[in-house]
């Protein structure tokens, strides 16, 4: 009887991790099929990524109300100084990757996408460097080696390579390195109350949204006012259909930050990691399967090597955390292409309450 008990109990622990890595996956996989599926026949990326902010905000005010109702707290509503100096840049970079990316669905394949966003990494390590977040080790130096050379071989004479989609989701990489290092190092300042996710969502929202009009306005407001589906648009169940369409996106953005959280805070950081590069595999084999992506042996090959540099990465901080005995900053930082990482807090007690464990994630991207 005493040996039965603890079986069960991990027999339980097993069956949710397993059921909340795969609420994660619909997620996560989900949004990335759905938006690419949307953009074929819905040509305005970045007006559907502001209504995504939109759709997240609502949610996560609502979400913050319904827990100062049943807590009987106050939640925490940073002053406009704060606000501007430190959240505004963390905002502006985070809504250049989420439209930039959301952008290439346009042009490139849901492949090429996957495998050019897991090149985050490589540019987040940059960053971190820049930023004296990380010391310069060698083994830093081969993982930014085999992710460097992971993407150009998967890209190499690829058959559905397109120039303007492929520099746009690695732009979206590129400005992703300065998201997360800015996120860093804004969720390091323990003074601000930003640790649960959801209040970090509700500040962020209105920043990207602003931050992001501005291109919007140049590249889509005029297509966008003179479109049948939107502004000059003559059948009514049609534009309930569009904006329907764009409100399930933001639903699925909501779920993918909302997702991310329980597993990190019912298993851990590294469990997160682990599960992103199954995912990406995944990810890859439906493309593959269901919308036709054309994916040589040298692009496999160059995944299988990108894949090996991110899975060294998530080691050597499994590692450097065990050996110093607390929890860093990104520990859990894996390869999760929607702009969904994670982010830890700095701060010694956390080792015994996961609670405290926190990220950003902005939907879909």
């Amino acid at each position: 009887m005493g040996r039965c008990a603890p079986d069960v109990a991990f027999v339980w622990r097993a069956l949710l991790t397993l059921g909340l890595v795969l609420l994660y996956y619909c997620f996560s996989i989900g949004i990335t099929f759905y938006n690419k599926w949307l953009t074929k026949s819905f040509h305005f990326p970045l007006f559907m990524t502001m209504l995504h902010l939109a759709v997240i905000f609502l949610f996560s005010a609502l979400s913050r109300a319904l827990v100062q109702c049943s807590s009987h707290r106050a939640r925490v509503v940073l002053s406009w100084p704060d606000y501007l100096r430190r959240v505004a840049p963390t905002a502006l970079a985070t809504a250049l990757d989420v439209g930039l990316s959301n952008w290439s669905f346009l042009y490139i394949t849901v492949s090429l996408y996957t495998m050019t966003k897991s090149s985050a990494v490589l540019f987040i390590l940059i960053f971190s460097l820049i930023f004296k977040l990380e010391e310069l080790r060698a083994a830093l130096v081969l993982v930014v080696l085999l992710i460097a050379g992971g993407l150009f071989m998967f890209t190499y004479k690829s058959t559905q390579f397109n120039i303007e989609g492929f520099a746009l989701v690695l732009g979206a990489s590129f400005i992703g390195g300065i998201r997360w290092t800015l996120t860093q190092m804004l969720l390091q300042k323990a003074e601000l109350g930003l640790q649960n996710p959801i209040d970090t969502m509700f500040h962020l929202q209105p920043l990207m949204f602003l931050g992001l009009f501005p291109l919007f306005a140049v590249f889509e407001g005029l297509h966008l006012s003179t479109s049948e589906k939107i502004f000059r648009f003559q059948d009514t169940g049609l534009l309930l259909r569009v904006l329907g369409s764009l409100f399930l996106g933001g639903i699925l953005a909501f779920g993918l930050g909302f997702s991310e959280f329980l597993l990190v805070s019912r298993t851990s950081s590294l469990t997160l990691s682990i599960a992103g590069i199954f995912k990406e595999v995944c990810t890859l084999l439906l493309a593959a399967h269901l919308l036709g992506d054309q994916i040589s042996l040298l692009n496999w090959l160059g995944f299988a090597l990108c894949l090996s540099g991110i899975s060294l990465h998530i080691a050597l901080k499994a590692l450097h955390a065990r050996g110093d005995g607390a929890p860093k900053p990104l520990k859990g930082l894996g390869s999760n292409p929607d702009l969904e990482l994670l982010l830890r807090s700095s701060q010694p007690e956390d080792e015994d309450n996961e609670e405290e464990e926190y990220f950003v994630a902005q939907g879909q991207q």
